[in-house]
């Protein structure tokens, strides 16, 4: 079979004419109803009724051009799955995140999709607000937290895990810190999302509620950071957002068995037959270097 006819026969059908697919194939309308007559003499059918005014399908031809299409979509779908492994990731990607993701990770991040694939641009948006990527034309999210029901791809990359974090100077001068409940000892700065009464503390088997007295609330946890790293005191902190410190010894993690929140993280992105290589590249980098992060 020869499918280039069959191809111009679907496009006089899509087109609702020969001159209009003509136009749109960018061939002389000649060459259309010739490509439509040799597939209409090799099938011994007519396909088409024509009329100077309009091209009506046969019960035959309304029979051959449903799987006519089937047909192309899985040649098109083919040519598209063979292109996604052999073409080299290349172009936009337009990024979402959360605002407090943490800036090392993110340019981290970032630095290595461009380093690995330097044809890939990235068009990175912080946000707090749940964005409906399809709509707002983003490629790919990195979202925090229990995933609602929705048609969207998610490849879980790890738990991002707030700890309680100080710096050496402040331990050194500080009274002894083996149990949640010595915290009531010590200078804490909360950050506000985590409580102002209390912090809720887990481990392997058990949580508490350690009571917090509210002398320094702050809504910023990089600036809990920074008073951490000021020896202000103890707070929590996402760990995948001390690592530099941590690693530099400026900040220490303290009861190292117990966390507060713990949540999940995911990469998104709208679910499509055959992934671009741009994304598929972006997206197993970062899901690699997320958990490598997260898992400190």
């Amino acid at each position: 079979m020869d499918f280039n006819e069959a191809a111009v026969f679907v496009k006089v059908v899509q087109a609702g004419g020969f001159s209009a697919a003509a136009r749109q194939m960018g061939l002389p309308t000649s060459t259309v109803s010739q490509r439509v007559a040799r597939l209409e003499k090799r099938l011994g059918v007519t396909l088409l009724q024509r009329t100077t005014r309009q091209v009506t399908l046969t019960d035959v031809g309304e029979l051959f051009y449903r799987h006519a299409t089937v047909g192309l979509e899985h040649l098109n779908e083919a040519e598209a799955a063979v292109n996604a492994t052999t073409e080299a990731p290349c172009g936009l990607l337009r990024v979402t995140a959360p605002t407090d993701f943490g800036d090392a990770l993110l340019a981290t991040v970032i630095r290595r999709v461009r380093q690995t694939h330097p044809g890939i641009e990235i068009d990175l948006f912080l946000t707090d607000r749940l964005v409906d990527l399809v709509g707002e034309g983003l490629d790919v999210a990195i979202r925090a937290g229990e995933l609602k029901d929705s048609s969207l791809v998610a490849k879980g990359v790890g738990m991002a895990c707030w700890a309680l974090f100080a710096s050496p100077d402040y331990l050194q001068a500080a009274p002894p810190l083996e149990h949640p409940d010595d915290l009531a000892e010590h200078e804490c700065v909360q950050f506000a999302s985590l409580g102002r009464e209390e912090w809720q503390l887990s481990d392997s088997t058990t949580r508490l509620s350690v009571p917090m007295d509210g002398r320094v609330i702050v809504n910023d946890f990089s600036v809990v950071r920074e008073m951490m790293l000021a020896g202000d005191g103890i707070g929590l902190l996402p760990t995948y957002d001390c690592r530099a410190e941590v690693d530099s010894g400026r900040l220490v993690r303290v009861l190292p068995d117990w966390h507060a929140r713990a949540d999940p993280i995911h990469l998104v992105y709208p679910w499509q037959r055959f992934v671009p290589p741009k994304l598929r590249a972006f997206v197993d980098i970062v899901a690699e270097e997320l958990k490598a992060w997260l898992e400190r």
